[in-house]
C-alpha cells in the first residue's frame, strides 16, 4: 500500500526541499493543504491524523503543538525543528552516528531530525569520543560557515531582497556571539560530552552548503593520537555508508583549499582530516549542504528508513 505522507510546514525552506525530493516518487502519496486549509485547525488536525507519516517543518513551539494534535497512535512523526532533539521518547535521526542507529529509527514512532551544524560536528566528534581518543570532558571547539538559507525565510530576505528594509550587504558575519546556540544541547548529548563545545558559527553570502570544523591540539589529547589514528576512527565509523564519506589522508593532504559549496545540492557529507603531525595539530572538517544532509535530505533518509525502503531512495 502506498504510504501517505503529510508535510506540515511545506511552504517553508526545509518543507520545500523535502517536497522537491518527493515530487517524482510513485511509491508515496504526499498530502498538500491549500493556503486556506493550512490556516484551518480542523483540516490541519485531520491531515495530521490521517497520514501514515508526518514530517514537521515548523518553528519549535508549533512543532510541539502539532505533535499534541496527533491522537492517532499509528501516525509516525519526523520533526525537523529543534523541539525534540534531546527529548525522551524521540529517536535521534542520524542513522550513521551510533551502532544500531538504523534499527532504532526503523522502529521509532517519533524521530527528531538533527540540526545542520550538529550533523557536521557529531560526525567528526562522536567517533573520536567513542574510540577513547577524545575524553568526554575535553574542551572541544567547533566553528565554520554556512550558506544563508540555513537561517530560513527571514535570513534569505536579508541577503536577497534589496528592496527589503532588513536587506544587508554583508559578505560574511559571525553570530551566536552570546555563546548560546539551539544546536548545542544535541551536540553535547549525542557526542557523549560532559560539557558543551565552544561554538563559533558564521554565515556568508552564498545560498547553500557549509563547512563545520573541529580543530584539535592532538598533543594535548591522552596518548597523543596520530592523524592516522584519528582518521582510522572516523573511517571505521562509517563503513559503506552511502551518504557519509571519509576522504583519505592523501586526498586531504593534496588540497590547498576547501569550498563551502563543495556539496551544495547534494544529500551527502564528506569528512576530512587535515594535519601537521610534527606540530601535533589536526583540523577535522565536514562538508555538507545545510539543506541536504543538514535538513531536507536527512528527513527523507529517515523517512525511507522508517518505511523500510533503501535509505537513498529519492536522494
Amino acid at each position: 500500500m502506498t504510504a501517505r505522507i503529510f508535510i506540515d510546514g511545506a511552504a517553508g525552506t526545509t518543507g520545500l526541499e523535502i517536497r522537491q525530493r518527493l515530487a517524482e516518487r510513485s511509491d508515496l502519496s504526499v498530502v498538500a493543504l491549500g493556503e486556506a486549509e493550512r490556516k484551518d485547525a480542523g483540516a490541519r488536525k485531520a491531515a495530521l491524523n490521517e497520514a501514515d507519516l508526518v514530517i514537521l517543518c515548523l518553528p519549535d513551539d508549533a512543532a510541539r503543538q502539532a505533535v499534541a494534535l496527533i491522537d492517532n497512535p499509528a501516525v509516525r512523526v519526523i520533526d525537523a525543528s529543534t523541539a525534540h532533539r534531546v527529548a525522551d521518547g524521540w529517536a535521534y535521526g542520524f542513522a550513521e552516528l551510533m551502532p544500531g542507529g538504523y534499527r532504532t529509527i526503523a522502529a521509532a514512532r517519533r524521530v527528531a531530525n538533527p540540526g545542520c551544524w550538529a550533523t557536521g560536528f557529531l560526525a567528526l566528534a562522536r567517533p573520536l569520543v567513542a574510540a577513547g581518543l577524545v575524553p568526554a570532558d575535553f574542551p572541544l571547539t567547533v566553528h565554520g560557515v554556512s550558506g544563508y538559507s540555513g537561517g530560513g525565510k527571514s535570513m534569505i530576505e536579508e541577503f536577497e531582497k534589496k528592496d527589503s528594509p532588513v536587506h544587508v550587504e554583508t559578505v560574511h558575519r559571525a553570530y551566536a556571539l552570546g555563546l548560546g546556540h539551539k544546536h548545542l544541547p544535541e551536540m553535547m548529548r549525542h557526542a557523549g560530552l560532559s560539557h558543551p563545545p565552544l561554538f563559533s558559527p558564521s554565515v556568508a553570502r552564498f545560498y547553500r552548503g557549509m563547512l563545520v570544523e573541529v580543530p584539535l591540539q592532538s598533543w594535548a589529547l591522552p596518548g597523543r593520537p596520530s592523524p592516522r589514528d584519528i582518521h582510522a576512527a572516523l573511517a571505521s565509523a562509517y563503513p559503506g555508508r552511502p551518504l557519509v564519506e571519509v576522504a583519505s589522508l592523501e586526498e586531504a593532504a593534496a588540497l590547498k583549499s576547501l569550498d563551502a559549496e563543495l556539496l551544495a545540492g547534494s544529500n551527502k557529507m564528506k569528512l576530512f582530516v587535515f594535519a601537521d603531525d610534527r606540530a601535533g595539530q589536526v583540523r577535522l572538517v565536514a562538508a555538507l549542504d545545510n539543506l541536504g544532509k543538514g535538513a531536507g535530505g536527512a528527513a527523507v533518509q529517515n523517512m525511507n528508513i522508517m518505511l523500510g525502503l533503501p535509505e537513498t531512495t529519492g536522494l
